[in-house]
């Protein structure tokens, strides 16, 4: 690692006065994407801590970030409203549950509502 700021992704150790010590990096490996039939998702409405709007949350996506990324741009666009995808869950604005469900399915993945 080449950058200034390579110490922000040390592992443990922050200073060692051992000549020989070379630093610990943590490398994200994302996981890899299964396939849709594989995919286990869960469709749930919450409203915790998000000022009382209420916004169906997919959890159970197991996959790389791009993935994720292009499910939630299709759950968003196929509903018509707005969203958000971090942490592994899709956030998508509003309760909406049946048409995300309906549009799952469609897609080949295995959902269920909560």
């Amino acid at each position: 690692m080449s950058k200034k700021n390579d110490w922000k992704n040390r592992e443990g150790v922050i200073y060692s006065t051992n000549s020989d010590f070379t630093y610990a990096y943590t490398h994200n490996e994302e996981a890899e994407t299964l396939p849709p039939a594989k995919q286990n998702l869960r469709i749930k409405m919450d409203n915790a801590g998000r000022a009382g709007k209420q916004v169906t949350l997919v959890t159970g996506f197991i996959g790389a970030a791009a993935d994720l990324e292009s499910l939630t741009k299709l759950l968003k666009t196929k509903c018509g409203v707005g969203g958000s995808a971090k942490d592994g869950e899709i956030l998508i604005q509003g309760d909406v549950r049946d048409k995300v469900l309906a549009v799952l399915t469609k897609e080949g993945y295995k959902a269920r509502k909560i």
